[in-house]
């Protein structure tokens, strides 16, 4: 179960990072793509980042390397796009649901790589 979500999660996102990497050129996407996000990247520079690193993220879960990097990598993604899909763009709101529970059982299945993110420094006296 954990490769099918992997390779899923990484698909999505390959595909959604070389949508948008099309958008970025100035070609036409080959899958829709909400108006309202597309106003979010009035700056090129943005579209191109998010979306190169959805591809190489998507990249690394389908080829199972460096997946708690990607995963984390991941996250903040993740949120954005479940919050904007919530108060935004309904449209494509179950995608983003899916996302978000695909993102959340791979976090949950390799929570043990992120302990050491939360443990407490030691105080130097």
């Amino acid at each position: 179960m954990i490769y099918i979500g992997r390779l899923l999660l990484g698909l999505i996102f390959l595909l959604a990072g070389i949508n948008g990497l099309i958008v970025f050129f100035g070609l036409t996407p080959p899958l829709p793509t909400s108006p309202e996000a597309m106003e979010l990247f009035r700056f090129k520079y943005l579209l191109f980042t998010e979306k190169s690193l959805e591809v190489i993220c998507g990249l690394l879960l389908i080829f199972n390397r460096y997946t708690t990097l990607a995963i984390a990598m991941l996250a903040p993604f993740v949120v954005n796009i479940l919050l904007f899909h919530l108060f935004v763009d309904l449209s494509m709101l179950p995608l983003a649901i899916l996302v978000t529970f695909l993102e959340g059982y791979l976090l949950w299945n390799d929570r043990k790589s992120f302990y050491s993110l939360l443990e407490r420094e030691p105080k130097d006296n």
